[in-house]
């Protein structure tokens, strides 16, 4: 990986970095700074300019740094619709720097002060610009489940029981269990048919009692030899019942 790009030490200003490194993206912006160092005790006045001023934004283009002071720019480079051949670029920037009046403010500043012929200590530093490949992102790779991760390990036999958690121990707690489950309802579908049993001998025993009763009302008392095969049948029935 390659280090930080120098810095251009002038003797009014110092420029860091002294290439501007811009991670290239199709149709998205992209933003680099650099600083500007003002070791004197002089007001210095500053101006950028670039070869492609309607590609590039630059904030602030001019402006003053106070001695013993720093100033950060900030140059933002428009989305592109197409990419640069070979991932090469020309454009160039330069930073003109002059000695400049003490107390001077912002508003103060004027293309004039950094012309030739006006006299004045100007200092230019040329900046190059350079794209480079955007940083990598992880592939996402997709984790492992937990419950697939645990499959696996009681498959292999690769897993650490806590004390008494052991497969033989699990599984002596497991059986009793499954084997009360499957005795309560065994009891409770005996306990159904057993209702349902006393339930139908009650229903069987109410029907013999009217059939007696209807018999007496007829016969004055007696009972005929077919009401006596009913009533056996009756109770071959119920004694049935009764054992199940």
């Amino acid at each position: 990986m390659a280090g930080p790009a120098p810095a251009a030490a002038g003797e009014l200003l110092s420029i860091e970095p002294v290439e501007l490194r811009f991670p290239f993206e199709l149709k998205k912006q992209i933003s680099c700074s650099m600083q500007l160092s003002n070791p004197s005790n002089d007001y210095i006045a500053f101006k950028v300019k670039t070869t492609s001023p309607k590609k590039y934004s630059v904030r602030p283009n001019l402006g003053v740094v106070l001695p013993r002071s720093t100033c950060d720019v900030l140059v933002t480079m428009q989305a592109q619709q197409e990419p640069p051949r070979d991932m090469q670029c020309k454009d160039k920037f330069l930073v003109q720097s002059v000695v400049a009046p003490a107390a001077i403010t912002v508003k103060d500043v004027t293309a004039d002060m950094f012309a030739k012929e006006s006299g004045n200590k100007m200092e230019e530093v040329k900046l190059r610009v350079t794209y480079v490949a955007p940083p990598q992102k992880p592939s996402p790779v997709p984790e492992e489940s937990e419950e697939g991760s645990l499959s696996r390990a009681f498959e292999s036999g690769n897993v650490d029981y806590p004390a008494g958690d052991s497969p033989e121990a699990l599984r002596e707690r497991i059986e009793p269990q499954e084997k009360s489950l499957e005795a309560g309802a065994l009891i409770s579908k005996l306990t159904e048919e057993k209702n349902s049993a006393i339930q139908q001998n009650h229903r069987l025993r109410q029907e013999l009692d009217a059939v007696r009763r209807e018999v007496s009302k007829r016969h004055g008392g007696g009972f005929s030899f077919l009401v006596v095969i009913i009533v056996g049948l009756i109770g071959i029935l119920l004694g049935y019942l009764m054992r199940s």
